[in-house]
């Protein structure tokens, strides 16, 4: 996989996020406790897939600016307010909750709780904007796409690119498509994907603390769905 990755800057983008989708559609495959242990080694997969592109995809590195943050917690906003009824393309799974799943008190709760912050925080960012941003974006705007800048805007190559990115979210897909459209949007105007890496990562940050701290112990104002 290393040799193949280093010789093609197309797999180099394109292989660790699509491993790293393969592996979120096990989660709870194999019982409602595989969606804990799934994502687990789904970290440790990412992190070794992230260790080896490093050196290859020079565009993957954080860039911590106001811009990045702002937008970040924008998104978030967004996503948290979007959550009302429209049509879904699927039904949030209401079976990652740790404290149910393991008991309120549990450490196994907090530990997996702890994973899955840290994973969406400093993994998921770095699969998906260098995937979407840096590949399919260039991909879509011109053929000789490794050449290609990040700050050129093309309307075809940003709708499409912001309804893929929603479309991988089916439970909230609204909400999906306009935070494709700000990630990509911060790109284009700081010419850099370390940009969004950073915003995508506030916003999961942010999220995941929502998530977490709305409704702790009271079932009735439960936010887990959007994990």
């Amino acid at each position: 996989v290393t040799t193949k990755l280093q010789a093609s800057p197309l797999l180099a983008r394109v292989l660790p996020f699509a491993i790293f989708l393969v592996l979120t559609s096990c989660q709870g495959s194999l019982g409602t406790e595989s969606h804990f242990w799934v994502y687990l080694a789904k970290c440790v997969v990412g992190a070794w897939l992230i260790r080896v592109t490093w050196p290859l995809v020079s565009e993957m590195r954080w860039v911590i600016s106001f811009e990045a943050l702002l937008a970040g917690t924008l998104v978030f906003v967004i996503w948290v307010a979007l959550d009302i009824p429209y049509p879904r393309l699927s039904q949030s799974d209401p079976s990652w909750n740790p404290h149910e799943q393991f008991g309120s008190a549990s450490m196994m709760a907090w530990f997996f709780i702890a994973v899955r912050i840290t994973g969406s925080t400093l993994l998921v960012p770095l699969l998906e904007e260098v995937f979407y941003r840096s590949f399919l974006y260039r991909y879509i705007l011109a053929p000789n796409w490794m050449f290609t800048a990040h700050n050129q805007f093309n309307t075809k190559a940003f709708l499409a690119t912001s309804i893929i990115f929603g479309l991988t979210h089916p439970e909230h897909w609204l909400a999906g498509i306009l935070c494709g459209m700000i990630y990509q949007l911060l790109v284009i105007r700081t010419n850099r994907i370390g940009d969004a890496i950073t915003a995508h990562a506030t916003t999961n940050f942010l999220l995941g603390i929502w998530v977490v701290t709305q409704g702790f112990g009271h079932a009735e104002k439960s936010q887990w769905h959007f994990w």
